[in-house]
């Protein structure tokens, strides 16, 4: 039995041996192939950098016409990554004054200066909130040996909120020019040597779009079903193109529309929902109906860092549907005055103001605008939109005042009531409530101030809806059940006595 044991334990520990020296061949044969094949620089590197998701700004290279060797597409776009992922982590770098990642992109000698400005800042408690909107570089050199590469930066877009003691003490955009030497260590390309040798204002000129034809009769859409969730699973072109017939025979021209930006992807936006969206485009063309396509709802960061992000996300919408015959405007951003006191009013206005640039950089030809959530907001950026939106949901014995003021501080360009309505809701949760009789006797009033102040108009909607989402306006029942009932149709399809109103 003894000797039993003993060749049994003797086994074990054979098997043991050779599963440990199994184990040291297979480690050592990954990291000869990883050795041999090119690190995975997102896992060697302190901070993970993932520029498809925190940075993409517009980068269009002078053709290469480079002193020495010629470089091939697969060695430029390294390059271009490496460089984009060296803004990026210096951003980083400014924003939280710390220095993780620098190392990774700079040599000894370039990264010297940014850890010294980044002492001298700690110190000054100074930040900077920074990002680059545009990169226009040219090739100057490339070494023989494959090693070095010397780029001229022109025309870069650089927006910069410097803050002192957290508060915000300068706000500036520039156009400059850098000039940078790049060394290829360890398979990557550093930067060696960076020089800012110009810089000016940034200054865009409002390019103005007129807007005479502008006659904008019409109504917010969602259907009854899937209000705030349109281009979801349930998306019935067939339903969307029933509802667009009721709206045009009902007398009016136009709908607005929704694009919210978690739901389309972000910055990627999602294939399957621009073709959701070309249906409903498709739709409004075939009912004689034209849209007012909001770029962003459901949006509330706004950080600087996110704005290459935001770009991108508008200018391919833009990009895809300048053309469609349907496009009537583009509406910015639905009620970001709603923004001002959580994320700070000079940062959204900002926000705003790029944003018109980059959509109008797009298209040239379509007006924009910027839905805000009331009168008082109507001024900002005035000059910047090509009409002025807002919306009204206050006591309407006021709505012909403010028009009047608007349209003295807004001389020059077209009104917009791009939002309005009552809801019909008084029950057990809200028993003070308004009737269907005091909703038709709102909208019979409501028309009769758009008449007489010559205004446009887009009311607030077309159904009562079957249930609304709580991150729309929470879960609490009295606040939900008003919401759904301010439409001119009620959710069985019967129109309401409101339907009479629903235009002039």
């Amino acid at each position: 039995m003894v000797g039993l044991n003993k060749n049994i334990l003797r086994t074990i520990l054979i098997i043991s041996y050779i599963m440990i020296v199994a184990l040291i061949i297979s480690a050592i044969s990954a990291l000869f192939s990883y050795l041999n094949t090119g690190a995975d620089r997102s896992k060697m590197l302190h901070t993970e950098i993932r520029k498809v998701e925190q940075y993409i700004p517009k980068v269009v290279w002078e053709p290469l016409q480079n002193e020495g060797r010629a470089m091939d597409n697969q060695t430029l776009n390294a390059l271009e990554n490496d460089y984009l992922d060296a803004w990026y982590v210096k951003q980083v770098a400014y924003r939280t004054n710390k220095t993780a990642g620098i190392k990774d992109y700079y040599t000894d000698s370039a990264r010297k200066n940014i850890l010294d400005f980044i002492a001298l800042n700690k110190t000054d408690t100074v930040s900077i909130e920074a990002t680059t909107l545009n990169h226009k570089p040219t090739l100057e050199f490339f070494s023989e040996d494959g090693q070095l590469a010397v780029i001229t930066d022109r025309d870069v877009v650089e927006y910069k909120r410097v803050f002192k003691n957290e508060a915000l003490v300068l706000e500036t955009t520039e156009t400059s020019t850098y000039k940078m030497v790049f060394l290829l260590e360890d398979g990557f390309w550093r930067i060696r040597h960076l020089v800012k040798e110009m810089s000016t204002p940034f200054v865009v000129e409002a390019n103005k779009i007129n807007t005479d034809s502008l006659t904008l009769k019409g109504i917010n859409y969602y259907p009854k079903a899937t209000p705030w969730n349109m281009f979801g699973d349930a998306f019935s072109k067939d339903t969307i193109s029933n509802d667009f017939k009721i709206i045009k025979d009902a007398g009016l021209n136009s709908v607005r529309l929704f694009v919210q930006y978690d739901d389309f992807g972000k910055a990627e936006v999602n294939p399957l929902k621009l073709e959701k969206l070309k249906q409903t485009l498709d739709a409004a063309e075939e009912n004689n109906l034209k849209v007012v396509l909001t770029l962003f709802d459901f949006y509330g960061d706004y950080s600087v860092m996110n704005w290459t992000l935001n770009q991108h996300h508008a200018k391919k919408i833009v990009s895809t549907f300048k053309d469609h015959n349907a496009i009537m405007a583009w509406d910015i951003k639905n009620e970001p005055n709603l923004d001002f006191d959580s994320r700070g009013e000079d940062l959204v206005v900002s926000w705003l103001d790029n944003m018109i640039d980059a959509v109008k950089s797009v298209d040239s030809i379509h007006p924009v605008t910027i839905g805000w959530s009331n009168t008082q907001s109507a001024t900002i950026l005035k000059d910047k939109v090509d009409f002025v939106s807002f919306h009204y949901y206050e006591d309407l014995s006021a709505l012909d005042t403010a028009i009047k003021t608007m349209r003295k501080d807004i001389p020059n360009k077209k009104l917009v009531l791009q939002e309005f309505g009552i809801s019909s809701y008084s029950g057990f949760w809200k028993p003070f409530g308004s009737s269907e009789e005091d909703q038709a006797n709102y909208h019979k009033k409501i028309q009769e101030i758009i008449a007489s102040n010559n205004l446009q108009f887009m009311s607030w909607t077309l159904y009562d809806f079957v249930d609304v989402p709580k991150a729309v306006v929470g879960s609490r029942p009295w606040r939900r059940n008003t919401q759904k009932h301010f439409g001119f149709i009620d959710k069985n399809g019967a129109k309401k006595a409101s339907f009479k109103y629903i235009t002039n």
